[in-house]
């Protein structure tokens, strides 16, 4: 009956909402737990920060290759069998990413430390700085021997498989967000559609909050775990050195994901607009229909489709107001993405914090916020029915206000840790070095340290030493986390007290200004971060209302391949460079080569990394004007048109019908106001 079949399609249209919904949570779940292993993935392969960022570009990568194909030729192909296909090659990719840890071998880190002896052995760093000992410890690595484990190393060269799983995965993304856009705006009602995609747009952000949270979970567990004993691990959470079990997050996405693709299996192919579900059946027969002949005039369908590709592109690219919005995303989003990729990491260097609480805060704080953000700013364009210029104007107001508040970063800063012969000399005066053998002083001359050592060790004076041979330390006490050295004769006291001269393992934790500069810094991230949100949704609706519908996937897939070419594979590597280039200590790599940063000059990071990001998003509001400007001045080209063309047929109207030219009829004529209305809902 005709009732039946309306709940039939009802319930394909909320299955759907459904579906698609779990299918964002899951690959943003995925995507923002690869973003927030960024600094163990960086310590784990031993590589710089523009290489991590290579990396996480390759998701970008991957989506570039088939995005614009997708985009075209699956909006007249089975579009939900196409995302369901999606998620199944993002779980391979998932996998893939993580599996190279079980090819590794156990991690490996320099120290003098000894983790799990029976009794206690004293060391003297300064005399036999890094001397390899039969230690019970696999995962502890003397740093002397710089050349000879190279080529023996299973993990010299493993990060390339990271890159190929996460470029896999960036494939695997290509169909869910334009097929699935285009599916709901097809059968959506206009007024529901706004409404659909910010509820869309909520859920998808829960998968960001549960990705940070899962990275935090997983930075909190050592990398080798359940291979290795906990009490024999001699570094902390806060160490430059930790890094976590970066790979387990993984295989729980890759699971979710499978999960995610198993209802787009059985939707059907197209779906009748919502209130047309009366003409259901012979949409059915339709359908079969050309499934029937399908097989016969496949190749021709697809060669018609191909010849229109080009001209459908240039007439989507010669849309005015598209191609400068266009232009204001490229920039907008190369300042989100350098953001979003490095955000923890300047969380952990600027402010001292772990990459566990750094990527908690994040999930906790930031991103419920932005949530509720997006799903109140679709719910101003449903109450309201805010027309396009109206939703282009209050995505500019919100977007500009959120950038002034982040202006205050600027001003919320803590100091360098003191570290001597890096950010303060020997004798506690600060001075920045970017050179190794400012390391060398009186103190510790007659020690044989090796420039490449990083084994910090904090003393009571407030000051960090690079290692226990560089404070010129000749003894010490306990052993593992609790070892204590001692006889430093680099180590400032104030007075030549014998037992004062001492350090215990770790860098230095910062003062209570610093705590205080962090939590401005959150309060502020927090509340721009709302407020940005508000205007997520209008502005996504403008491409969607500017768009003829049948170039409506084709936008969408052409928008996001465009930001993830100028945007999403460029940024990370250009901001991971500039990053790179404030760093004051490297690692070095067991065959010589430079590895991961250990610490950086944090005043001259964050001036870098904030500057970056407000130039991009400051530079975006000179387009995103531009389109306000051409948007008003077309929409009072239609609304002038519309008028005129009511005013001609009321004449028209009043002649044919004298009796109808009443002195109140002006009153009773409502028609060029919904003109006008209707006019406004369409670009």
């Amino acid at each position: 009956s005709h009732e039946n079949t309306r709940k039939r399609l009802s319930l394909f249209h909320e299955i759907f909402i459904v579906a698609l919904s779990f299918a964002y949570f899951s690959k943003t779940l995925c995507g923002t737990y690869m973003k927030s292993t960024i600094t163990q993935i960086e310590r784990r392969f031993d590589l710089s920060s523009s290489v991590v960022g290579l990396i996480d570009g390759s998701f970008e990568m991957g989506n570039l290759l088939f995005l614009a194909v997708v985009s075209h030729f699956g909006a007249r192909l089975h579009r939900p069998r196409l995302i369901g296909m999606g998620c199944f090659i993002m779980a391979i990719g998932s996998a893939v990413t993580g599996l190279p840890h079980f090819f590794m071998g156990r991690y490996k880190y320099d120290t003098v430390i000894q983790g799990s002896l029976n009794k206690t052995v004293s060391i003297s760093p300064c005399q036999y700085p890094m001397v390899s000992k039969d230690y019970s410890n696999a995962h502890i690595q003397p740093s002397n021997n710089i050349g000879t484990d190279c080529v023996k190393d299973p993990g010299s060269n493993m990060w390339i498989y990271v890159f190929l799983g996460n470029a896999l995965r960036g494939i695997g993304e290509t169909p869910v967000t334009p097929l699935g856009i285009s599916y709901i705006d097809d059968f959506a009602k206009a007024e529901n559609s706004a409404f659909y995609i910010s509820c869309l747009q909520t859920i998808m952000l829960l998968g960001p909050m549960f990705g940070f949270l899962l990275g935090s979970l997983c930075a909190k567990l050592y990398v080798d775990i359940g291979f290795v004993s906990v009490d024999s691990v001699t570094i902390t959470p806060q160490d430059a050195r930790w890094v976590g079990a970066w790979w387990l997050g993984f295989f729980v996405s890759s699971a979710i994901l499978v999960l995610a693709g198993v209802p787009f299996w059985f939707l059907p192919r197209s779906l009748p607009k919502q209130g047309e579900e009366g003409n259901e059946n012979s949409n059915v027969d339709q359908d079969k229909k050309e499934q029937s002949v399908l097989p016969n005039t496949h190749s021709v369908k697809l060669a018609d489709i191909a010849k229109g590709f080009l001209p459908s592109l240039k007439k989507l690219l010669c849309t005015p107001a598209y191609f400068l919005l266009l232009c204001g995303i490229v920039l907008k989003f190369n300042s989100f993405i350098g953001l979003l990729t490095f955000k923890a990491k300047y969380m952990e260097q600027q402010f001292g914090q772990s990459a566990s609480r750094a990527n908690f805060l994040i999930g906790v704080l930031i991103l419920p916020v932005v949530a509720v953000g997006i799903f109140l700013g679709g719910l101003l364009m449903k109450r309201y029915k805010l027309s396009v210029v109206a939703g282009a104007q209050l995505s500019f107001i919100t977007s500009f206000t959120a950038f002034l508040l982040l202006l205050l970063h600027f001003g919320t800063k803590c100091d360098n840790v003191p570290v001597a012969g890096l950010t303060v000399s020997y004798n506690g005066t600060p001075e920045i070095s970017h050179d190794e053998g400012s390391l060398m002083s009186q103190c510790n001359q007659d020690c044989s340290c090796s420039t490449s050592e990083w084994d910090p060790v904090c003393s009571d004076s407030g000051i960090t030493y690079v290692s226990p041979c560089w404070a010129g330390c000749t003894a010490s006490t306990g052993q593992g986390k609790n070892t204590v050295f001692h006889n430093c004769s680099c180590v400032l006291t104030p007075s030549p007290v014998e037992g004062s001269r001492s350090v215990s393992p770790g860098q230095c934790h910062r003062g209570p200004g610093c705590t205080r500069s962090f939590t401005s810094y959150m309060a502020v991230s927090v509340l721009s971060s709302f407020i940005n949100s508000l205007g997520t949704t209008p502005g996504y609706m403008i491409i969607i209302r500017c768009i003829t519908p049948e170039l409506k996937s084709l936008a969408l897939g052409i928008q996001t391949l465009v930001m993830r070419t100028l945007g999403g594979i460029p940024a990370p590597v250009y901001f991971g460079a500039l990053i790179d280039s404030t760093c004051l200590k490297w690692g070095i790599r067991s065959c010589g080569g430079r590895g991961a940063c250990r610490m950086y000059d944090s005043n001259m990071y964050r001036v870098i990394f904030l500057s970056l990001t407000t130039c991009l998003s400051g530079c975006s509001y000179f387009f995103i004007i531009a389109v306000i400007v051409l948007l008003r001045k077309q929409f009072r080209k239609e609304e002038i048109k519309a008028l005129q063309q009511t005013d001609s047929k009321q004449n028209e109207t009043e002649l044919q019908s004298p009796e109808m030219c009443h002195p109140d009829a002006s009153n009773t004529d409502t028609s060029p106001r919904e003109k006008t209305e209707s006019a406004n809902t369409e670009c």
